[in-house]
């Protein structure tokens, strides 16, 4: 019969020695588990959960009945720490669901205009698609059979919510870039409606600077001339001088000007209430040249100008002639007559050297005109149109039986409406009117007044305030 040895005292108390040593060592290494995983849920930051779980078993049944309390509550620590994981994961994936739905529809918006039907159809299924798996997770989650892995459904729903953002700038794009088409369509129309609008200005100001408005005298008798046929020839004229400046303030801005400057020179110390009002210094010293040796029969131009005065009716006759003729035709054909020397004469004065080099970088108008011919440009032509007018004006004023004589009104007068019209009711400045310090002075003479026997053609003056 075998005789079975019972196990000593020392090898009893080493094995429950090493007992004890591997159930701490259990608890130790499920401890650090537990505390990676916690670090992991505390720092994701929406990366991710990462739940580490035991690859070996360790035998409890040796354990204390302390060691087994303090067991049980690690693995309920670690159920809640999972249970979070799976609540985060499970926000995450209805916040990426939201913003797939809305990044459809934004794509079903889009689509309407233009419209398109296939890209309609396709964002609307991927809203029905989303709503469907918002449901389904509702469900499973109220019915408590959610089986999510946590670090993978949060790496999924960061992807979805990145490919949602990007397709979400895509189409904010796709509709910016519409938007831009769009407003080139619109600046390429109004484009075209600016150079409609300023060919139909042009072609209305080329009417208006041509001869049909003194087509009226066709039918005028000489003995039926009176101050109104002269007034009318003055307006005529006027538009002429505002036309021929606008070209002149072109070529000044081209060529650089400083028009602040070149308006101080001829009218210093003026006041502006606009800065456009620059334009009535040009056109006054447009006027100035144009009309100086008005009073005369001749415009000054001969030194023995007294013994070759013409009598009214021939000044008629002049004036018939020349109003419908084009005026670079008619110097050319009629290069010695008076007109043709008045308008040599008045270029010459009016467009100095230094002007006519910067505007055309040489002199060869000048020199053709100073040899006694006549340019082909533009400019010479818009003047040349100019001096028709202002000739035109002289021989109907020396047409009339009555005498006619120019006047100007000095700068610091007080305005007067007999004798003056203002130029531009803004030169008035409203806001300093009723100033009792400030007073409205004539500033400068736009263009000149006209006594035709007691009849009084109003000048026009440019006003600006003066202190007292």
């Amino acid at each position: 019969m075998e005789t079975i040895k019972p196990k000593s005292a020392f090898n009893s108390s080493n094995n429950n020695n090493n007992s004890n040593h591997k159930s701490s060592l259990a608890r130790t290494f499920q401890k650090v588990i537990n505390l990676r995983t916690a670090t992991k849920i505390a720092s994701s930051n929406r990366i991710g959960i990462c739940v580490l779980t035991s690859q070996h078993n360790f035998s409890q049944d040796d354990s204390t009945p302390d060691q087994k309390t303090s067991s049980n509550s690690d693995k309920h620590g670690d159920s809640k720490v999972k249970q979070k994981a799976v609540l985060e994961a499970l926000v995450a994936k209805v916040f990426a669901s939201v913003s797939s739905i809305k990044t459809a529809y934004a794509e079903l918006q889009v689509a309407q205009h233009p419209y398109n039907s296939d890209a309609i159809q396709a964002a609307d299924e991927a809203v029905v698609e989303e709503l469907r798996a918002l449901s389904e997770l509702k469900r499973k989650f109220l019915k408590k059979e959610l089986d999510l892995s946590p670090q993978v459904t949060l790496m999924l729903a960061e992807i979805q919510e990145q490919q949602s953002l990007m397709r979400t700038y895509e189409i904010t794009i796709k509709k910016l870039e519409s938007d831009v088409e769009e407003k080139d369509s619109d600046i390429a129309l109004l484009h075209k409606q600016f150079e409609d609008c300023t060919a139909f200005n042009k072609s209305l100001e080329k009417k208006l600077n041509a001869s049909g408005p003194l087509s009226m005298f066709d039918n005028i008798q000489f003995t039926t001339l009176n101050p109104s046929h002269f007034l009318q020839v003055l307006h005529c004229t006027v538009r002429s001088v505002r036309s021929f400046v606008k070209m002149m303030i072109k070529e000044m801005e081209l060529a650089k000007w400083d028009l602040d400057a070149a308006s101080k020179t001829i009218e210093p110390g003026t006041v502006f209430a606009k800065q456009s009002h620059r334009c009535f210094v040009f056109e006054s010293f447009v006027c100035k040249t144009m009309i100086e040796g008005f009073n005369s029969h001749d415009f000054r131009l001969t030194r023995d100008s007294a013994s070759k005065k013409l009598d009214p009716e021939q000044y008629f006759n002049k004036f018939k002639n020349l109003k419908s003729a084009h005026p670079k035709s008619f110097l050319v054909q009629n290069s010695n007559s008076s007109f043709a020397k008045f308008t040599r004469t008045k270029y010459l004065t009016l467009v100095h050297a230094k002007m006519e080099c910067s505007f055309f970088g040489n002199l060869n108008q000048r020199k053709l005109v100073t040899s006694g011919g006549f340019p082909d440009t533009a400019f010479f032509i818009a003047f040349a149109e100019m001096a028709r007018r202002f000739w035109l004006l002289h021989c109907l004023g020396f047409s009339m039986r009555e005498q006619v004589s120019v006047f100007q009104v000095k700068k610091d007068c007080r305005f007067s409406e007999v004798y003056m019209e203002n130029v531009n009711e803004e030169s008035l400045f409203y806001g300093e009117i009723n100033d009792a310090n400030v007073d409205i002075r004539v500033s400068f003479t736009v263009v000149p007044g006209f006594k035709i026997g007691k009849t009084v053609i109003q000048s026009q003056v440019y006003l600006s305030p003066v202190s007292r």
